[in-house]
């Protein structure tokens, strides 16, 4: 049955690309009126995502006419670029054959006659390509490609999810959108051995919408990601902690259900509001999310300010979230899987730099407080809001806690000096803990009236998780242990 149901897939994207690749053109290839002026915009942001290929051996899946092709083959050791349908490589081939480095092969990529030596591949390259194939056909693929790659190579894909981008009028349409959880999910779990036993999987290096959708069609289902190749046991752990035990989709949508819809930190809209007034956000300018969560923040600001905002979290299962809710509103934020202590900007990119009970985990503030000063624009503005500690040593119980969750936490005083040393001035760091007490007696308050209706929609045990962990801030907080700060400053 399933190799029937594969032929009718195989042959009905077939049929589609034969009729849509008759004019061997950029606007025919991306299905858009528009695509020579995306291209110019697009093209360059996706090249600039992909890890260093130079020298290196690049395999090029669904490589169409070569819009990527030639550009790939300007650095690349050498490109193979293969596309199913005929014409479409010849056309590739007649474009960027001169380049000597290149050679083109037509053939389908759930063929198993197309053969490929294993760990041959540094880079394997594709742009809109998994949405053509079925979903059992997408976890084959991701198993070969893994096989086909060296340990330590890249898989660059990008996708439309959810919705068609293009204005293109079809009469029939094959494609596959797909929330952007399911290729995450199909690439997480892939796992390969080499003959000699070893078990290989492959590591997310980012996952973000490409900007230029985002820019010019207010669209985030542009999406892309990057893995790499490495050996099993090597540790990736705190985003694996993060994922599977702090910020678990289960958890995610628990923690919504206290702060409210979009928000997964303290007093959700109604703190929100509040913090972003003290911004005096302008219509045109650019504001970074450290620690976005769902996006509800980014959202808020986008919709009112008319800003553009990138939104950054190391948690897939937080931006994958953010991603769904973006869908439909028409809002100009991107939102990207980052390290923010490993990402790097240009100088002077944002106007604001917003931040929400996130930069506790981070080990090294004053590092980062520098490498936000330097992302700032002259006169740009930093808002942070994050837990904190008393001064002094902290009792056995909290010292535990802290340790347990991997924070690093200082005095309020403390951290808006360490802001002052990172070149900020005009720094205001204020105890807010009085009102996160406030704030944390309401979210309880509502948790308790809504029981049944929690205990429906999750379980027993998920609500009394939430109710002993908010009593248990209450508490720390209430003796002055846990502390809240809030922090602004100007570059």
């Amino acid at each position: 049955m399933a190799s029937a149901y594969g032929e009718e897939e195989r042959m009905a994207q077939k049929t589609y690309w034969l009729e849509h690749s008759k004019e061997l053109t950029v606007e025919a290839m991306m299905l858009d009126s528009r695509a020579s002026d995306l291209d110019k915009e697009e093209r360059p942001e996706v090249l600039s995502l992909l890890p260093p290929y130079n020298g290196k051996s690049v395999l090029e899946l669904g490589a169409g006419i070569g819009r990527f092709t030639g550009d790939l083959a300007k650095e690349a050791g050498h490109v193979l670029a293969l596309d199913f349908i005929e014409d479409v490589i010849k056309k590739n081939e007649s474009i960027n054959g001169h380049h000597k480095n290149a050679s083109f092969l037509c053939a389908d990529v759930t063929s198993p006659n197309l053969k490929i030596n294993e760990e041959s591949v540094d880079l394997i390259f594709s742009n809109w390509l998994l949405m053509y194939l079925a979903d059992d056909e997408v976890v084959k693929l991701a198993e070969r490609m893994v096989k086909w790659l060296q340990v330590g190579g890249y898989i660059f894909f990008r996708e439309s999810c959810f919705h068609q981008s293009g204005d293109s009028k079809r009469k029939v349409n094959p494609t596959h959108y797909r929330e952007p959880r399911f290729y995450t999910k199909v690439f997480k779990e892939c796992h390969t051995y080499d003959e000699h036993g070893n078990s290989f999987e492959l590591s997310l290096i980012t996952c973000k919408c490409i900007g230029a959708y985002v820019r010019n069609k207010k669209n985030q289902n542009q999406i892309c990601w990057i893995w790499q190749k490495v050996k099993s046991n090597d540790d990736r752990g705190f985003q694996r902690f993060l994922d599977n035990v702090q910020y678990k989709s289960n958890g995610i949508l628990r923690y919504e259900r206290v702060f409210g819809d979009g928000f997964v930190s303290t007093g959700g809209i109604e703190t929100t509001k509040e913090f972003v007034a003290k911004l005096d956000l302008k219509p045109g300018q650019k504001v970074l999310d450290v620690g976005c969560g769902i996006g509800g923040g980014d959202f808020y600001m986008a919709d009112n300010f008319d800003v553009h905002v990138v939104g950054i979290d190391l948690s897939i299962n937080m931006v994958s979230f953010a991603l769904e809710r973006a869908i439909g509103r028409k809002c100009s934020v991107e939102f990207e899987v980052a390290d923010c202590t490993k990402k790097m900007y240009p100088d002077n990119s944002f106007d604001v730099i917003y931040s929400r009970d996130t930069i506790l985990h981070i080990q090294d503030k004053p590092a980062l407080f520098r490498s936000f000063f330097e992302w700032l624009k002259p006169g740009g503005k930093l808002l942070i809001s994050d837990y904190c500690k008393s001064s002094g040593a902290p009792s056995e119980e909290f010292a535990e806690y802290i340790k347990q969750r991997g924070y690093d936490l200082h005095d309020v005083k403390a951290y808006g000096q360490m802001l002052e040393e990172s070149g900020f001035r005009d720094v205001v760091a204020e105890d807010r803990t009085d009102q996160f007490l406030e704030v944390l007696q309401r979210e309880l308050d509502v948790v308790e009236k809504d029981k049944d209706a929690f205990i429906h929609d999750f379980s027993e045990e998920d609500y009394d998780d939430i109710i002993n962990g908010w009593k248990a801030k209450l508490k720390r907080s209430s003796v002055g242990e846990q502390r809240w700060g809030l922090f602004i400053a100007t570059k």
